[in-house]
């Protein structure tokens, strides 16, 4: 018998597979399941909404670069930023603390001193949780929230399996700059670098997800694996193609100046940008534009080609090969 390790199967393969092993039929009330950001279902009149996010220490931070209070705010943010990928009102957040014995009192206090504020900016009541001792510090939220709906009963939902062909592809935001935070901070830039900062603090256009919803976008997931990754869910549950114009892809001037041969590379494959994607048809992405506060680029659109992944094409319209298209949990890349 030839063993498997979840690294071979990598998280979305992974993923799958969990997915078999609870596949039996769903109960009505279910409208979105396993593989989107997250779940949805009825409750009488209601739809709520579900996700959780997890941040270990080792994996996802260093302490020495990553303050505590700053790691309160990005670990609701996250989660936030799923809620918000489907359209959805972040509403109660339950917190999970494994934490080793001798870790600072005093750290834990600027944990929740970051987490209340990004709270407060989102308006999530922090309800609950739990802790437990651990040899590293792990940091769960599980966040609920809700989706309005239309008359009659339909939800107002932005659904990975909501685009077709000819629907235009729009960010939000500039991307790249949270990975290249990182860098930064892993070479030892203050917090309070504006890359760093992106990477620490991100924020979720939540409103601006919540418009699109109203006015008929069909379609979102938030960048946070990459974008090539991120747009390449939506292409296998929809079905289709994508291409994207790389001269299009929106690069803040802080990246173009820190990495200026890899900003592409960091913008399309880096990941933790939080920022959302919007697939939907051209005039309905137009007038989102022009109805919200965030900055909204159109950088592609799908298309019904065989290939059920995302492209980035060049001036030309050749091919852009990157070596890496997006992070992996299990894989580490």
């Amino acid at each position: 018998m030839t063993l498997m390790n979840v690294s071979d199967l990598g998280e979305f393969g992974l993923i799958e597979r969990l997915a078999e092993a609870v596949g039996a039929a769903p109960p009505q009330e279910l409208i979105v399941g396993i593989g989107d950001d997250a779940a949805a279902w009825r409750v009488g009149e209601q739809v709520l909404l579900a996700t959780t996010d997890t941040l270990v220490e080792g994996v996802h931070f260093r302490p020495e670069w990553a303050p505590w209070r700053e790691l309160g705010w990005k670990l609701l943010a996250v989660s936030v930023s799923d809620i918000a990928a489907m359209g959805g009102e972040p509403q109660f957040a339950l917190v999970t603390l494994a934490l080793p014995s001798d870790t600072d009192v005093g750290a834990v206090d600027e944990l929740y001193v970051g987490l209340q504020e990004c709270a407060a900016e989102y308006g999530v009541t922090v309800a609950g949780g739990d802790l437990v001792r651990a040899p590293q510090a792990v940091l769960t939220v599980a966040l609920l929230g809700r989706a309005e709906s239309r008359e009659g009963g339909e939800p107002l939902l932005l659904r990975r399996d909501g685009a077709r062909a000819g629907h235009v592809i729009a960010v939000t935001g500039t991307l790249g700059d949270s990975a290249a935070g990182l860098r930064r901070l892993q070479k030892g830039a203050a917090p309070d670098d504006p890359l760093a900062r992106a990477h620490l603090r991100p924020r979720p256009p939540l409103r601006t997800a919540r418009r699109a919803v109203h006015l008929g976008v069909p379609c979102g997931i938030d960048v946070s694996d990459g974008l090539l990754q991120d747009l390449g869910h939506i292409c296998r549950t929809s079905g289709l193609g994508a291409d994207i114009r790389a001269e299009a892809v929106p690069l803040s001037p802080e990246l173009r100046s820190a990495y200026p041969p890899e900003a592409l590379a960091l913008a399309c494959a880096g990941g933790e940008d939080y920022q959302m994607l919007f697939v939907g048809p051209s005039d309905t992405v137009r007038l989102l534009a022009g109805s919200c506060d965030d900055r909204l680029v159109v950088i592609g659109e799908m298309t019904d080609g065989p290939a059920r992944q995302p492209r980035l094409l060049d001036a030309a319209g050749g091919e852009v090969s990157l070596a890496v298209t997006g992070w992996d949990h299990l894989r580490g890349r």
